[in-house]
């Protein structure tokens, strides 16, 4: 029985209506109804414990009390939408829509998923790693109550990077959060290799599965006013994954770049350009890198300059100035390891697109023409490289993909690693 007066939840809500317009914070998650479900009443239950608190009654018990915790572990396939769903959670509980949780519209749902709410702290790895320096600060944001809103909320992205002496100074805060802090940890799997035991043990577990193709089209047509045809074909090539979706739609030079990547395939058969082409989109990377990275690395210099009082005059300046040549070696430091990072992930994504050509044409070859290809667009290079390979070769390619991208991430050199690719690809294809 609902509860006269009590907020609703999304899924609750009328679809149409004055008072709802059928478009909420987990309308952003694909597919996954039970992730729905669950989310959204973890956010009732927790806005039934701010309201028991602000009532004096003290927290609820039963459904309410039992639906919400301080911990969250939040697992997925890369691209399942694990972040997404993070963040759309992160909203619904800084809502300050009275009838609706999450609604999608009041200023606090907006600038949460926005990354700008203040009560909502975004972490985004950008390095390899991320170190025990920034889980301290985090830490820090976190024990501090709520401004705005009745949560703090902590969203760690790719806490899989955590390193052991980060995921150790974590462990206090996951185990006892302060008494509005919500903790949403984000990392592919439950294996000790991607999120360590005692953090695994602290935190209660959600699983974001892959989305289906329409799931992923739908949302795309929803959020970004794409054309159906190229909402699907974007869903299809980049295998459901949403970011990579939304980033496929938008982005030219993201088109660009899996038209270079696909296109090595056929460059293989011919003499040393699949070689140079390697070179060249390593450059385009490079470039790309420069382009979204050079402002946020001087915003991060200007910011330190300040900090550090470069520029300032005086007795005594000289010296005082003797001592920021480690702080000003270290940030430049962070930012070269973000470039690495930046280059090995785009070329990972890219590999990915050719990894899936091949088994387009694996598919083709074996005759299984009733399953969806990754690469619709691609019938024609797909249909020549099932005619021109054994289904042997073809799972070599696939191999000599998997064995270049674990090749990037043991910080083989990119032009290395791109280069021994190429050669193994001409060598499952047959090409002297």
């Amino acid at each position: 029985m609902s509860t006269p007066n009590a907020p609703r939840t999304p899924t609750d809500a009328p679809e149409s209506g004055p008072e709802h317009s059928g478009s909420d914070v987990f309308d952003r998650i694909a597919g996954s109804g039970s992730v729905r479900r669950t989310l959204t009443g973890a956010a009732a239950a927790a806005r039934a414990l701010t309201a028991g608190r602000a009532s004096g009654d003290g927290a609820p018990t039963g459904a309410a009390g039992a639906g919400m915790t301080h911990s969250w572990l939040f697992t997925g396939p890369p691209g399942s939408g694990r972040s997404v769903a993070a963040l759309a959670f992160a909203a619904a509980l800084v809502c300050g829509d009275p009838g609706v949780i999450g609604c999608g519209r009041c200023m606090a749902c907006r600038t949460a998923l926005a990354g700008t709410h203040a009560d909502v702290i975004h972490v985004v790895p950008h390095e390899l790693s991320i170190g025990v320096k920034l889980m301290r600060d985090v830490i820090r944001d976190a024990s501090k109550r709520p401004t705005t809103a009745d949560w703090r909320v902590v969203v760690i992205e790719d806490a899989d990077r955590l390193s052991d002496a980060a995921a150790n100074a974590l462990l206090k805060t996951v185990e006892e959060p302060p008494e509005r802090t919500v903790i949403i940890l984000c990392a592919p799997s439950t294996d000790p290799r991607d999120i360590a035991i005692t953090l695994r043990s602290r935190c209660r577990h959600v699983y974001i599965p892959t989305p289906a193709i329409p799931d992923v089209a739908r949302i795309l047509v929803h959020e970004l006013g794409v054309t159906e045809g190229d909402a699907k074909l974007a869903a299809a090539a980049s295998a459901g994954h949403i970011g990579r979706a939304r980033n496929l739609v938008r982005s030219t030079a993201a088109q660009q770049r899996r038209a270079q990547m696909l296109g090595l395939a056929r460059l293989v058969y011919e003499g040393d350009l699949a070689f140079r082409e390697v070179t060249n989109l390593i450059r385009t990377i490079e470039t790309e890198a420069g382009e979204t990275l050079d402002a946020l690395d001087e915003r991060e210099t200007e910011k330190l300059a300040v900090a550090l009082g470069l520029g300032a005059k005086g007795k005594g300046t000289v010296k005082a100035l003797r001592g920021t040549r480690t702080e000003i070696r270290e940030l430049e430091e962070r930012q070269k390891r973000r470039r690495t990072r930046y280059l090995r992930d785009a070329l990972d994504l890219s590999l990915v697109d050719l990894a899936g050509l091949y088994r387009d044409a694996l598919l083709t070859s074996s005759g299984a023409q009733e399953v969806q290809r990754i690469h619709p667009d691609m019938a024609e290079i797909v249909d020549k490289l099932a005619e021109l390979n054994t289904a042997e070769a073809l799972v070599a390619c696939l191999d000599a993909v998997t064995r270049c991208r674990e090749a990037l991430g043991q910080s083989v050199r990119p032009i290395v690693a791109m280069d021994a690719l190429v050669g193994r690809l001409r060598k499952a294809c047959g090409v002297s």
